[in-house]
This record gives structure tokens, C-alpha cells and sequence, in this order.
């Protein structure tokens, strides 16, 4: 064995107790983004918290049933993809996971912010500041980096550039090579042990997985991304325990209802208190508070893991058809949404059937992306989809140029 043979071995996990495919991550994976639709949607109509555009028709009382997503909305989808990294680090070598994450994760992000986010940010500036031009007009404005009509938008990864609600797929490349620099540690007897350990020992793992929640959300500002990061980790130290997964099954209801009391405690703290602060609010309120939103966001992510496992692990032709389709739908579902609430601005409908059109047109018109996009070999890279073998010599050519001038550039420059 070389040298570098030998190095390598400390980045791969232990593969002698390698477990079967999840089917009830598939599934999770699934209908968590399925419900990110739900939730920008949402966001059209929250009183409070800030979007892109707002329908005419808003609501305070909506943010009480947002509340009920928002804390673990994302970390659970963090921790199935640091479950899913340690599935696939167990089958393929370093390199080659460095290269096809790239694959699949740089290329869809840059044509997502070159094509499919600018319309966002046009029906935004038409919105708030009354842009007057055409979509034509101003894409072509759009690569101009020191046009004047941008000078009130920060810039993101370029002026007046951002990733939007692609931002996801721009951490998880991003986290996926912080967890390279701590596989050593992380697959090391040590910590293989410790996890062992741990998981026959729920009620300690809780503890010590809710510290670092905690120490996040009392010490930063920004917490996005300190979570992110945490609980991508957290999936890959364990998401192999087999002991973790029976406690999971068997406590699942329980946490199910200790989820719920969070929840109502959250509600309401955040309406009694939160919204309506002040300098005469105790202090210690709203740090209780923060407790329980700490709290509610992990005890949720361990009761839908725990519920999924016992009700979902199967696999089915739906399955199969949607976990190809979550890529595209999470790709396109923000644009396509702001559009077609833009466009129903100026028809005044009613609140309800304004929702239900916006509903459906979003779930209509991805479905119908979809089947566009499966079918175009040269589109499937581009919404992070597997290339056809039969799509040819051509077009393998081209994304081996496409990724060596992403890593080099973008990434650099999302690093950086």
C-alpha cells in the first residue's frame, strides 16, 4: 500500500458494518423539500418576515402555523445529507466524491444563478421600487456589474449576483469539504466508539446534541449556517447506529408529542412576546424562549427521523419517480412561485383561491419542467440530474470542461 493509499484510509468510514439503502431517508428527503414549496409559499402571505414579494392578501396568524416547520425545516435535510455523505464515501474514493459532488452541485448552482434566479430579483425591483423595463431589458442590465438600477441591492457572490434559495446547494458543497478536513477525526476508534456508546444512551446523546444548538443559537446572530454545518455532522457520525435507529422507532411517538408541546410553547412566546417586544420585556423571557426554540428544533428532527423510520422505510415506483424529481422541483419552485404571484397581483382574486391557483401552478408547471428537463441530456446536468449513458461522447466532453472551469472559478469564489 503506498503512502497515499494510506493517507486516504483515515478519510473513509469503517465499511464492515455498511447498513442497507434507507428508503425512509429517500422518503424524507422527499417531502422535506415538498414542503419548501409549501413554505415560500407561504411566505407570500406571512405579515412579518421578509420575501421577495408579498401578495396583497397578508396574515399574522399564518406565521403561528410556520412556526410548526420553521425550526427544523432545514436541519433535517442537513442531517439526511450527512447520512448521505457517509453512504457514499463508503462506495466511492475521496476524489471521486469530490468531483461528482462538484458535478452536481457547482454546475446546477451557476446556471440556477445566472438563468433562474434573475427573475426573482426583477419582479422584487418591480415590486418595491416600480422597475420599468422589460424582462429583456433587464437581463441585459443584469450583466452589466456597476449598472445604477442595482445600487440598492448588496451584493452576493457578485454584484448584485446571489444565490437566492439556491443557497442551499452552495453550503452543502461548501460543508461537504469542511467535513473532508474532519473525516480523520470523525472515522477515527475514538469517536467510533464514543458514538457507540451514545447511542445506546438516548436521553445523554439528547443532552449532548442540544449543547451545541444552544451555544449557537445564545452566541451568533446568524445561525443559518453554524446549524447547517452542526447537523450535517450530526448525520454523519450517526446515522450508521442501528441501536440509535430501534430507540428512534420506539420513542417516535413520544417525541412526536413532546414536539408538539414545544411547538405551542413556541407559539406562544412568539405571539405574546416575541412580536410585540420592547425594552420593558424581561430579559429572562426571551431567553427562555430561545430555550424553547432550541429545544423544539431538535426534539423534531429526532421524532420525524424516529416516525420515518417506522412508517416510510419501503420503496415504491412513486419513490423512485420523485427522488430524481426533488433536484429540479427545489431548482425552479422559488422562480416559478414569484412569477405566477406577480402575475396574480394585478387580477385581485380572492385570498383562498389566489392560494390554491398559486398552489397548483407551481406543483403544475414543475411537474411539467421535469418531464422537459429528463428528457434533454444536455438540461440534466444542469438541474444536478445523472447524464443518460447513451447521451454521447459530446456532451461528457462538455461537462468535464463545464466542472474543471467551475471548481477553478466559482468555487474558488464561493470559498474565497
Amino acid at each position: 500500500m503506498s503512502r497515499l493509499e494510506s493517507i486516504l484510509k483515515f478519510f473513509e468510514p469503517d465499511k464492515t458494518q455498511l447498513p442497507e439503502r434507507r428508503h425512509d431517508l429517500d422518503w424524507l428527503r422527499v417531502l422535506a423539500f415538498g414542503l419548501l414549496i409549501f413554505y415560500h409559499i407561504g411566505m407570500l402571505y406571512v405579515e412579518n418576515w421578509g420575501f421577495h414579494i408579498k401578495s396583497q392578501y397578508l396574515s399574522s396568524q399564518l406565521e403561528s402555523v410556520m412556526l410548526l416547520v420553521n425550526p427544523w425545516r432545514m436541519p433535517i435535510l442537513w442531517m439526511i445529507s450527512g447520512i448521505a455523505i457517509r453512504f457514499v464515501l463508503a462506495r466511492v474514493t475521496l476524489l471521486h466524491f469530490i468531483k461528482w459532488r462538484s458535478y452536481r452541485l457547482l454546475l446546477p448552482l451557476l446556471f440556477g444563478v445566472l438563468v433562474v434566479v434573475p427573475p426573482q430579483l426583477y419582479y422584487e425591483m418591480r415590486f418595491n421600487e416600480g422597475l420599468d423595463l422589460s424582462y429583456w431589458e433587464f437581463y441585459c442590465a443584469f450583466w452589466q456589474w456597476d449598472n445604477p438600477i442595482f445600487d440598492n441591492y448588496q451584493p452576493g457572490i457578485w454584484p448584485h449576483f446571489d444565490v437566492n434559495h439556491l443557497w442551499y446547494l452552495r453550503e452543502l458543497w461548501t460543508y461537504s469539504l469542511y467535513l473532508i478536513v474532519l473525516l480523520p477525526i470523525f472515522n477515527s476508534r475514538m469517536i467510533g466508539s464514543l458514538t457507540d456508546c451514545l447511542a445506546e444512551r438516548p436521553l445523554l446523546l439528547s443532552i449532548l446534541l442540544s449543547l451545541p444548538i444552544l451555544v449557537i443559537q445564545f452566541s451568533l446572530e446568524e445561525t443559518r449556517n453554524a446549524f447547517g454545518l452542526l447537523f450535517l455532522c450530526y448525520g454523519y457520525l450517526l446515522g450508521w447506529h442501528p441501536k440509535l435507529w430501534k430507540k428512534l422507532r420506539q420513542q417516535s411517538f413520544r417525541l412526536l408529542f413532546c414536539g408538539v408541546v414545544c411547538y405551542l410553547c413556541l407559539v406562544y412566546f412568539y405571539n405574546v412576546y416575541w412580536v410585540v417586544q420592547s425594552e420593558e420585556t424581561n430579559p429572562l423571557i426571551l431567553i427562555l424562549g430561545r430555550l424553547i426554540h432550541s429545544i423544539d428544533r431538535l426534539v423534531w428532527v429526532l421524532a420525524i427521523l424516529g416516525l420515518a423510520f417506522r412508517l416510510l422505510n419501503h420503496q415504491s415506483d412513486p419513490l423512485r419517480y420523485l427522488n430524481e424529481a426533488v433536484y429540479p422541483f427545489y431548482i425552479l419552485h422559488q422562480t416559478v412561485i414569484i412569477v405566477i404571484a406577480a402575475q396574480l397581483s394585478s387580477l385581485h382574486l380572492r385570498p383562498v383561491l389566489e392560494v390554491v391557483f398559486v398552489i397548483i401552478s407551481t406543483v403544475l408547471i414543475c411537474f411539467a419542467c421535469y418531464a422537459l428537463i429528463k428528457r434533454v441530456s444536455l438540461l440534466r446536468p444542469l438541474f444536478g440530474l445523472k447524464l443518460i449513458s447513451s447521451s454521447g461522447w459530446l456532451n461528457h466532453r462538455i461537462v468535464v470542461v463545464l466542472v474543471s472551469l467551475i471548481v477553478l472559478l466559482f468555487g474558488l469564489e464561493i470559498l474565497f
